[in-house]
């Protein structure tokens, strides 16, 4: 199965943020591409996306993705392009499994806000063990190894 653009993901998040009035940050957004890929990569058996996560004192990012929402900060991330109707356009691009996928992980995780998110992950093995022993607050661009999740999650299918 082919990968998609990770922008894809993410303005079906940002899309259903404004759909639904529920404010979504670059943190959360982090978070809720993160869980589409983990379970992405335990249900389907391959890739959403071909960008690698780093394993941040914040929980999984991917860098590139958060250098394109960094000027928000911890505010809310604000896409007037992305108003009524552009979530069922993004619907429409999407393969019935994917489509199945991104609103299974919005009715479990969408709901959460960031911090809760960022908690989870915190408490997750792929984020733990490629942290390791390092320190909460030192930085890391270590990648987390996408079998490693794959791995994990399974536990839980």
């Amino acid at each position: 199965m082919q990968t998609i653009p990770l922008n894809i993901v993410s303005d079906y998040f940002i899309s259903l943020s404004n759909e639904t009035q529920s404010l979504i940050t670059n943190l959360k957004l982090q978070k809720l591409v993160y869980y589409a890929e983990a379970w992405n990569l335990t249900i389907n058996g391959h890739s959403l996306i071909s960008e690698e996560f780093e394993a941040w004192v914040h929980g999984p990012v991917i860098p590139a993705l958060y250098v394109q929402y960094k000027e928000f900060g911890w505010k809310p991330i604000v896409r007037e392009d992305l108003g009524e109707g552009s979530l069922a356009n993004i619907e429409a691009q999407l393969s019935p499994p994917t489509k199945k996928l991104l609103s299974d992980i919005s009715e479990e995780y969408f709901g959460l806000n960031a911090f809760e998110l960022e908690r989870l992950t915190h408490e997750e093995d792929p984020w733990k063990i490629t942290r390791g022993d390092l320190p909460e607050d030192a930085p890391s661009h270590k990648i987390i190894d996408k079998k490693l999740m794959s791995e994990y999650y399974k536990q839980y299918v």
